[in-house]
């Protein structure tokens, strides 16, 4: 039981720096030479990439990030079915229990990681491309439902952290909708609230009518110099 606890371990320890690894940070700076944290927002996710950036770099960073949970959630499958692993598996385990509660928990260390880089001082952006991938690997019914309503409201008002709230709200409401185990609707709730608390700013920006939209590019510091 110990090696299998621990092998459980090392998963979410692996799924937390998956979740941490800059990208954002990581293509401005190659491109621009700039800390994306001391630019727009201070967020080093896809949408201020955008804004600082353009559609390319933030498309990239956006594909970029959402496979970092993708990876995360398949790491969870592996330990399941690689063969050599079975054997440390012990007969009280119950996959169908242990499977699903370990894929919420790594999923909620790569939201962390990423919000809260180990690599970047424990800064990082809103969570919520590297959700999206989380949720198409873990239930790809959601994670499309998930994304329509982010499409629709992102087309309608143009303003990205609007869109990520929306679609932050209605991940709880599709989890249960479409039947999704306990632990998937926990997910669900407690991700769901983690992006809407990471959007605070956002939210006090909506209220005062001051939130940019897509296409409001923000100025860099070679911009302002």
């Amino acid at each position: 039981m110990a090696i299998w606890l621990t092998l459980c371990g090392a998963i979410i320890f692996i799924a937390y720096l998956l979740g941490s690894f800059p990208t954002g940070y990581i293509a401005v700076k190659q491109l621009k030479g700039i800390d994306i944290r001391q630019v727009g927002s201070g967020s080093t996710g896809a949408t201020n990439v955008l804004r600082t950036l353009g559609k390319g770099p933030g498309a990239f960073v956006l594909v970029l990030d959402a496979l970092k949970g993708v990876l995360a959630i398949a790491l969870v499958y592996w330990l399941f079915n690689f063969n050599p692993i079975q054997n440390y598996i012990p007969p009280t385990v119950d996959a169908q229990m242990w499977q699903p509660c370990l894929i919420t928990i790594a999923g909620l260390a790569a939201i962390l990681g990423h919000s809260k880089s180990i690599f970047l001082g424990f800064t990082g952006g809103k969570s919520v491309a590297i959700s999206l991938g989380i949720l198409l690997a873990m239930s790809w019914q959601v994670g499309l439902a998930t994304a329509g309503v982010f499409a629709i409201v992102v087309a309608i008002s143009r303003i990205v952290s609007l869109s990520s709230i929306a679609g932050a709200i209605a991940v709880s409401i599709f989890m249960v909708i479409l039947h999704q185990p306990l632990p998937y609707i926990l997910f669900g709730i407690a991700g769901g609230l983690y992006v809407i608390l990471r959007h605070r700013p956002n939210i006090e920006r909506l209220l005062a009518g001051t939130e940019p939209k897509i296409g409001q590019n923000v100025a860099t510091p070679e911009q302002t110099t």
